[in-house]
């Protein structure tokens, strides 16, 4: 058995598509194809079929595919430990986080980190997708909920404090503006839903800093994080503090071993420290209005 094979396998059945996949892998679609074949004849069975568009394990694909995991996780630990950068804060840390808090927080606070370590690169992913920490997609990664289960340590930074914002001249019943319904189960979405009245929605996007900027031309109200809101200019707070939403630093126990990852993990806690994310105001008694 080629073992490299089983990375293509785990690759697709995270991606769901050979594109996907091959684009995460940096081969063609072709190549995706051929080493899953070729896993699938060494092992003489089916791993993964293909049903409304989609790639999914077989049932023994899935078997196959848990102890596939499972092997690429022991390999991550293995090159972590030997790493030869392991006892210096230099080379590559991977970060994820919502693209808020990438552009909004942490890219102005960076000539900080850099002057402090100027071999350290930061590899910033601002994504809204959850990129896994267990499976090394990511060394740190910073999620606005704390995470249920997984093979990662955890940390609560912050309180991430939300408020409603329009500009000063914007009427009491001005249009909303939200994000796109996929994104309806977030906790300001959910806050919205419930408080939106008659007011319609005018735009919806999926994102913030966009509705911050709508906000500011005056196309409506938004509900937005007070460190989003309050650095948009022509923006006001038109309501106290509505909610609040978690923010937790989530490493892998192997990465957590590597001076650079622990180097950025400790400057992460320094950028929510002095940020604005926990704002003035009493998160324990939060204000109730629709502004």
């Amino acid at each position: 058995m080629n073992w490299d094979d089983l990375r293509f396998l785990i690759e697709l059945a995270r991606a769901g598509s050979l594109a996907a996949a091959a684009r995460r892998l940096a081969v063609d679609q072709t190549t995706v194809a051929r080493r899953l074949r070729a896993l699938e004849d060494t092992l003489g069975t089916p791993l993964m079929e293909r049903s409304a568009g989609h790639w999914q394990p077989t049932p023994v694909g899935a078997r196959v595919l848990a102890r596939a995991e499972q092997i690429a996780r022991d390999v991550d630990g293995i090159a972590r430990l030997a790493d030869p950068e392991a006892d210096s804060v230099s080379g590559q840390v991977r970060l994820t986080s919502v693209t808020a808090i990438i552009d909004g927080l942490l890219i102005p606070a960076l000539p900080r980190l850099y002057a402090r370590h100027p071999a350290l690169h930061l590899e910033l992913l601002a994504s809204n997708e959850s990129l896994d920490v267990a499976r090394r997609e990511a060394d740190i990664a910073l999620r606005l909920a704390r995470p249920r289960a997984g093979d990662f340590l955890m940390r609560k930074l912050a309180d991430c404090a939300f408020a409603c914002y329009a500009t000063p001249s914007s009427p009491a019943d001005a249009p909303w503006l939200a994000y796109h319904a996929a994104l309806a189960h977030t906790p300001e979405m959910r806050w919205l839903a419930e408080h939106q009245g008659d007011r319609p929605i005018r735009l919806r996007s999926d994102s913030l800093h966009g509705l911050a900027r709508a906000a500011a031309q005056g196309l409506g109200a938004a509900v937005l994080p007070c460190f989003v809101g309050d650095a948009e200019p022509g923006l006001v707070r038109t309501s106290g503090l509505l909610l609040k939403r978690e923010v937790w630093m989530l490493i892998h126990p192997d990465a957590r071993r590597l001076a650079r990852v622990n180097a950025v993990a400790a400057w992460l806690e320094e950028c929510f420290q002095t940020s604005v994310l926990q704002n003035d105001g009493n998160l324990s008694d939060l204000a109730d209005k629709s502004g």
